[in-house]
């Protein structure tokens, strides 16, 4: 079953707990401390393979989780990393967060970190100070990314068949590959795209043949709007149209405007003309109608074929192949000209917006802000000296001030993303 797009749940680990651990030293209050950092959570990774060609797994997978990191212990020791969560996808499948491109893997073996795991937090020997010799603090883990991401697939070929329903499509892919498409003499055989691999001399042109466009398309009719994506990469199109048409230059205008309608850039891609079926019809019939295609196709090359007699196929592949080749070295060029990428997006703390707000909402100061929330999340309120080390970084950041200002007492109610504490302790 071809299924190209799909929803999921995406959960990055979350990083593990710090530990609140002493050494037994003689002479060193309370042994000194020696609480390890927790793990790292483990990242979701997305990675390309040839040997996909279908979102269907995802149906019967809403959701993908990697490992948490384990918490710290004595001795220093630092808890195990969360391991990696590698999610194998088709070539050509991009992955949404809330509409945003994450990764558009497009290459065999190309991977991309879509979800990343969150921080160990830091044990008590990392709060070892002068004036602080036995610190009772620990850091509680990050939470790992979690959110529904988009998975949509475009399929990657060189060329893409497009026409009306019953214009030979399938036909022709069947001759011209070992792909084994649906042939019946009505409209709408193909219901989802098929794609062939077609030997040309030295050479091969991976084709994709999806189900057949009427007027209309761009707009939901018919079925070709659900699967013109599966063209958008393609380098060349092959525009195929039935011989016995009674007027193939209206036939190739309809198609030629639902592709404008779809994309622009769509429209502009490489195009070669083919009429199809052309065994059994005098030669002068399909001189005309080659002509008729001719005066509405500007530059483009028109051809004729018969897929049942094999008569121009050869030809037809060889003109396909130069037009790939010479599309695929602009398209290197380009890329070599261009910075491209997708944005990085780094929620490292260095990267943490410091900007901050308090609003004052039935009796509660409402603090918000990347940063201070990250540290809240990460204070484990049931350790009283990690409260206090809360507030002092509020009072560093200026919050402690700012809340005072705005008629904060020492009992009041104070409250971070989740979390609630008083201005002073109590």
């Amino acid at each position: 079953m071809f299924v190209d797009t799909a929803k999921v749940i995406i959960k990055a680990g979350k990083g593990g707990d710090g530990a609140v651990s002493f050494r037994h030293e003689k002479y060193v209050d309370k042994g000194g401390p020696d609480g390890g950092d927790g793990g790292r959570g483990g990242d979701v990774i997305f990675k390309a393979t040839k040997d996909l060609n279908t979102l269907l797994n995802f149906r019967y997978k809403p959701e993908l989780s990697a490992k948490n990191g384990q918490p710290g212990s004595k001795r220093d020791r630092r808890g195990q990393s969360g391991e990696n969560l590698i999610v194998k996808v088709p070539m050509g499948t991009l992955v949404r967060r809330y509409g945003q491109l994450l990764a558009d893997l497009v290459e065999d073996g190309q991977e991309a970190v879509v979800a990343k795991g969150g921080d160990g937090g830091f044990g008590n020997a990392h709060f070892k100070s002068s004036t602080r010799q036995a610190p009772r603090i620990a850091e509680l883990g990050e939470a790992g990314d979690e959110f529904e991401a988009e998975l949509e697939l475009k399929l990657l070929a060189d060329v893409g068949l497009i026409g009306f329903p019953n214009a030979g499509k399938s036909t022709f892919l069947s001759v011209v590959s070992n792909a084994k498409p649906e042939i019946a003499n009505y409209e709408f055989t193909t219901l989802t795209p098929n794609l062939g691999v077609a030997d040309i001399d030295d050479g091969s042109l991976l084709i994709a043949d999806i189900p057949g466009l009427i007027e209309g398309a761009s707009k939901g009719k018919g079925l070709g709007d659900q699967f013109l994506r599966h063209v958008e990469r393609t380098a060349v199109l092959l525009h195929m149209i039935d011989a016995y048409n009674d007027d193939p230059a209206a036939a190739y205008k309809v198609i030629r405007q639902e592709l404008a309608d779809y994309s622009q850039e769509l429209a502009e891609r490489p195009e070669i003309i083919v009429l199809t079926k052309c065994e059994g019809l005098d030669q002068e019939i399909i001189a005309m109608q080659a002509t008729a295609l001719q005066c509405v196709a500007g530059d483009a090359l028109v051809m004729t074929i018969s897929s049942q007699t094999h008569q121009g196929v050869k030809e037809l592949l060889r003109e396909l192949k130069q037009r790939v080749d010479q599309y695929r070295s602009r398209e290197i060029e380009v890329e070599e000209e261009s910075d491209g990428g997708l944005p990085v997006i780094s929620l490292g703390d260095d990267q943490l917006d410091e900007a901050w707000r308090v609003e004052l909402v039935d009796d509660v100061y409402i603090v918000s802000g990347a940063k201070i929330e990250k540290f809240a999340r990460r204070t484990n309120f049931d350790q009283p000296e990690a409260v206090n080390r809360l507030r002092d970084i509020m009072r560093k950041m200026g919050i402690h001030h700012e809340l005072v200002r705005q008629g904060a007492a020492g009992d009041s109610l104070i409250q971070i993303g989740d979390s609630e504490l008083n201005l002073v302790e109590q």
